[in-house]
C-alpha cells in the first residue's frame, strides 16, 4: 500500500469506549478524578484501543536512526559517527534506553533507516534508504520517495509489533543533528522564527547555536517548504529519524495502539503526522516537556499533557519509556482497585 491508502485507514478515538472508561474509574473506591491526568490517559487508552478494558501488558520502543547532512554546518558537538556506534549500542543493550526499558518491561527495536555506515550488529533492524541525508541547506534533505518510503517504514513497524501482540509503543531516535532538523519543521509548522524553537541540542556553544540558527533559516529560504504540506516539509528539511517516528504515529492510528511521544524530535514527528493526518492526535500520549524551547511549544499545539517535567534532553525514547510504569500503575488501580459498592462505601459525589 501507499501512503495515502493507510492514511485513509486512520481511526478516531472510540468515544464509548472512553465513555465507559470513565464511568468505571467513578466508580472506583478513591476520591473523584484524583489521580489527574493518569486517569485522562486510561480514558485515552481505551478510547485508541475500543476497549474500556485496557492492556497495555506488552511494550515497545521502536528507534529510528539516521544521520544529517546538515552536519556539515557545524552544528553540532558530536561528528556524525557517533549515530553509528550508538544504533549498534542498542542493538547489544548498552544505552541509557536500554537500562530504562528493562526496569519499563519493554524491548527495544532499533531500525536503520539512513547510518551513514552499513551496520553489522544482530538486532539492528535494516530498512537502510540511503546513507543519510542531503545538507538541507544546499537542497531538499530527502527526495519525496525517500521520505515516503520512511513514513512507510514506520507504518509497517507499527504493524509488526502490533502482530507480536503488543499494545504500547515508545518512539525513540538517534541521529547527529536532528535537533537541527527538528527545529527547522518546528519553526515551518509553527509558524515561528527560528530564533524562537531553536535550542542548544546536546549541550552546543553559543557560536555554534549562531551557526544551527542561521543553517536552519538557510534551509528554509533555499527549499521553501509548504507549511500546509507535512510530507513536502518533512521530505525538505527533516531526516529518516524523524520521517519514520512519523509513520509510527499514523500507524498508531491505523493499527489502534497509543503511541508514547518523547522528546523534541519525536514531539517533532508527532506535530508533522498530526499536519498529514489530524486523527493521529487522538492515538498519541505525551511523556515529558523538551527542554528545547520548541517542546512546549508543540505540547500545547497537539493539545496533550505531559506527564513530567524534568528538564530531560537525552533523547533515545527515555522519556517514554520513563512514564511506562507510571502508565501501568495507573492501569494497575483503574482495572483492579474496589468499587464503592464492594467496600459498603457510599460514593463521592461530584462538586456543584
Amino acid at each position: 500500500m501507499n501512503l495515502s491508502d493507510y492514511i485513509k485507514m486512520a481511526n478516531s478515538a472510540d468515544r464509548k469506549a472512553m465513555e465507559t472508561a470513565e464511568y468505571k474509574w467513578s466508580k472506583v473506591a478513591k476520591p473523584l478524578n484524583s489521580l489527574g491526568i493518569l486517569e485522562k490517559a486510561v480514558i485515552k487508552i481505551a478510547g485508541i484501543q475500543g476497549n474500556p478494558n485496557i492492556d497495555i501488558s506488552k511494550k515497545a520502543v521502536v528507534i529510528m536512526c539516521g544521520d544529517n547532512g546538515v552536519v556539515e554546518e557545524g552544528v553540532t558537538q558530536s561528528p556524525n559517527e557517533v549515530t553509528a556506534i550508538v544504533t549498534e549500542n542498542f542493538a547489544k543493550g548498552q544505552t541509557s534506553v536500554c537500562h530504562m526499558a528493562q526496569v519499563a518491561g519493554a524491548d527495544i527495536f532499533p531500525y536503520d533507516l539512513g547510518v551513514a555506515r552499513d551496520l553489522t550488529e544482530k538486532g539492528v533492524i535494516n530498512k537502510k534508504i540511503a546513507y543519510g541525508t542531503n545538507n538541507m541547506t544546499k537542497t531538499a534533505a530527502m527526495t519525496r520517495q525517500q521520505a515516503e518510503k520512511a513514513v512507510l517504514t514506520g507504518i509497517e513497524a507499527v504493524k509488526n509489533l502490533k502482530d507480536k501482540g503488543y499494545n504500547l509503543i515508545a518512539t525513540g531516535e538517534m541521529g547527529i543533528g536532528n535537533t537541527t532538523t527538528s527545529s527547522a519543521i518546528a519553526a515551518v509548522l509553527l509558524n515561528i522564527d527560528a530564533e524562537d524553537v531553536t535550542g542548544r541540542g546536546a549541550g552546543l556553544s553559543s557560536e555554534g547555536l549562531v551557526r544551527k540558527i542561521n543553517a536552519i533559516k538557510k534551509a528554509i529560504e533555499i527549499n521553501k517548504p509548504d507549511s500546509n504540506d507535512g510530507m513536502d516539509v518533512l521530505s525538505k528539511l527533516g531526516g529518516y529519524d524523524i520521517a519514520g517516528m512519523t509513520g509510527v504515529f499514523i500507524g498508531g492510528a491505523v493499527y489502534r495502539i497509543p503511541i508514547l511521544v518523547d522528546g523534541i524530535i519525536s514531539s517533532v514527528a508527532a506535530l508533522t503526522a498530526y499536519n498529514i493526518e489530524p486523527k493521529t492526535k487522538d492515538f498519541m500520549l505525551a511523556s515529558h516537556i523538551s527542554k528545547e524551547p520548541a517542546g512546549k511549544m508543540i505540547m500545547e499545539k497537539l493539545q496533550l499533557s505531559p506527564f513530567m517535567d524534568c528538564g530531560m534532553c537525552l533523547g533515545e525514547g527515555t522519556g517514554a519509556v520513563a512514564i511506562m510504569p507510571i502508565l501501568d500503575m495507573a492501569a494497575k488501580v483503574y482495572s483492579e482497585m474496589s468499587t464503592f459498592e464492594e467496600i459498603k462505601v457510599e460514593q463521592y459525589q461530584p462538586l456543584k
